[in-house]
């Protein structure tokens, strides 16, 4: 079977920028995304496929912008992404520090001491009273009395949440699923920030186990 060329698949130009590439991505995505047909297996099986191959050539694209090809150059050299910073003149302004420089063996601070003098004690010196409390420690929720945890959400909510940052800013959990899902491994395992999210992600990647999805464990960074 003859590999066709991935701005073919796209639908957009071989000198298509990076931005008109992008666009048609997210343009044929909602157009072939499997959730528009849930209740015909059929047609979401045809969706999956023609939505796995405009995905493939989207990373194919992005992959040669990532090695310097340029955006719909392919890496024939024609064009560089990024594109090389403009050149600067040197920084060759001169920095007075005269104020700064103090004599050497001197004490700065505002509650600095003539040499000679003893230091002040440390029980002399105004500090906070201690507190039985502490208003900046974990709070273990699980060890008061009575405390039963939020329910997880249902499976429909869970792929609805959208994401409000990162490179899938603006897409939902169960688009990120059918994208990458081993962005929600990503996701359950190291966001703690919002833990409203967290439950999400474990429940679509509950749901992932389930069907069997295989997932390449994301680079851990170094």
């Amino acid at each position: 079977m003859v590999k066709r060329d991935p701005h073919d698949i796209l639908g957009v130009p071989r000198d298509a920028g990076q931005s008109t590439i992008k666009a048609a991505w997210r343009r044929l995505a909602r157009e072939h995304h499997p959730d528009l047909t849930p209740n015909d297996p059929a047609a979401s099986e045809r969706a999956t496929r023609r939505m796995a191959e405009i995905n493939r050539a989207y990373a194919e694209l992005r992959a040669g912008w990532a090695d310097g090809g340029g955006a719909g150059a392919a890496g024939n050299g024609r064009r560089h992404w990024p594109p090389e910073p403009r050149p600067s003149r040197p920084v060759t302004g001169r920095v007075d520090t005269t104020a700064t420089f103090r004599p050497r063996n001197t004490t700065t601070g505002p509650r600095a001491r003539p040499l000679g003098q003893a230091p002040l004690r440390a029980d002399r010196l105004q500090r906070e009273p201690l507190r039985a409390s502490q208003p900046t420690g974990p709070l273990n929720r699980r060890r008061q009395r009575n405390f039963r945890p939020p329910p997880p959400p249902s499976l429909a909510d869970a792929r609805a949440r959208t994401i409000e940052f990162g490179k899938f800013h603006g897409h939902t959990l169960g688009q990120i699923a059918d994208f990458e899902p081993t962005y929600i491994d990503w996701l359950a395992r190291t966001i703690s920030r919002d833990p409203d999210l967290v439950a999400a992600a474990r429940v679509v990647q509950t749901e992932l186990d389930e069907r069997g999805v295989l997932r390449q464990p994301r680079p851990i960074p170094s």
